[in-house]
């Protein structure tokens, strides 16, 4: 057997040791050496450019990553400050025009309120007194907390809009006639002239602002006959929202929007307008000056109330330099 396998492996050798077949052998080893270093080279440049994109679609997710930990931080460093990067209520009324990025310097949930009331509300019964339906109000302010240009839900109490104003009024971090001026503008309420030269003193988004809700609660006034809303009425109802102290924040319209809900449908939500208007003042700070304390501790800013009459019994002899406010 030893024999025969050594014979085998002779005859073999001997036959590669022929000039023909050695030749050939030399031609497949060099064939298949260069066959091995090209698909190296091939294998290795498509690793490098796997490697390559791989890292630019690292550094893009990276980029990417990195922005939205930005803007997440922003949001949350807002909601710590107590509003979110799309609030309307509560928000400076500076930011939420500068946001609107349009010519009219009037924030469009009040330019909708306003139009709404003037096509379909201005007849309603207590317009501006009642307070409205909390859990409807809560509803429309989460809705223009996510869109500041959403329209108001399809027949919704005119009661619920008017109040929807009043709350938004209510929680702007400074009234529209700033506490700055307060005194000033309660001491001037007894001129048209005086009044006049010191509005001019105001923010023009203040100003604009001013005159814009001032001509509303005109037209709603001119309908006292069957809305029973005189401009004295009128005035006791919204001079806690348009004016008031430093540290006399109307804070129990905030639970509208501290507390929202979910957006409301586009269906008549049957709102139970109650309670009123005065509820709205603190109780917790020292009375104001022209303020007469109730029994239940809550003061009554009679120059506030008649500033704000004052604004509507004289609108356009005092707001001479607005554009004027008219609705068809």
């Amino acid at each position: 057997m030893a024999g025969r396998v050594g014979s085998m492996f002779k005859s073999r050798w001997a036959l590669l040791q022929q000039p023909s077949t050695r030749h050939a052998v030399q031609e497949r080893l060099i064939t298949a050496a260069a066959t091995t270093g090209t698909l190296f080279r091939k294998g290795l440049s498509e690793t490098k450019d796997k490697v390559s994109v791989g890292k630019i679609k690292v550094e893009e997710v990276a980029k990417k990553t990195a922005q939205k930990s930005k803007t997440i931080l922003s949001d949350i460093e807002r909601w710590q400050k107590g509003v979110a990067s799309t609030d309307v209520f509560g928000v400076p009324i500076e930011v939420t025009v500068q946001r609107q990025q349009s010519s009219r310097p009037i924030p469009h949930i009040l330019v909708k309120c306003a139009d709404y009331l003037i096509l379909s509300g201005l007849n309603t019964p207590y317009l501006f007194k009642g307070e409205g339906d909390k859990k409807v109000i809560q509803q429309l302010v989460s809705l223009y907390n996510q869109d500041s240009n959403a329209s108001l839900p399809e027949g919704i109490n005119p009661i619920d809009v008017a109040a929807l104003i009043k709350c938004y009024l209510a929680t702007l971090p400074e009234p529209l006639t700033t506490f700055e001026l307060y005194n000033e503008i309660k001491g001037a309420r007894s001129s048209i002239h005086a009044m006049r030269n010191m509005l001019r003193r105001l923010p023009t988004v203040n100003y604009t602002t001013l005159e814009f809700i001032t001509a509303l609660l005109l037209r709603v006034s001119q309908k006292s006959v069957l809305n029973k809303m005189d401009t004295q009425s009128l005035a006791m109802e919204m001079a806690p929202v348009l004016i008031w102290q430093k540290g006399r924040t109307p804070d129990l319209y905030r639970k509208y929007w501290t507390e929202p809900s979910k957006g409301p449908s586009k269906k008549n939500l049957d709102p139970e307008p109650t309670y009123s208007a005065w509820d709205m003042l603190s109780d917790e700070d020292d009375a104001v000056d022209d303020s007469i304390p109730l029994d239940d501790g809550v003061p009554i800013d009679f120059g506030a109330i008649e500033v704000v009459q004052c604004l509507m019994g004289h609108h356009n002899a005092i707001f001479t330099d607005a554009n004027e406010t008219i609705w068809r």
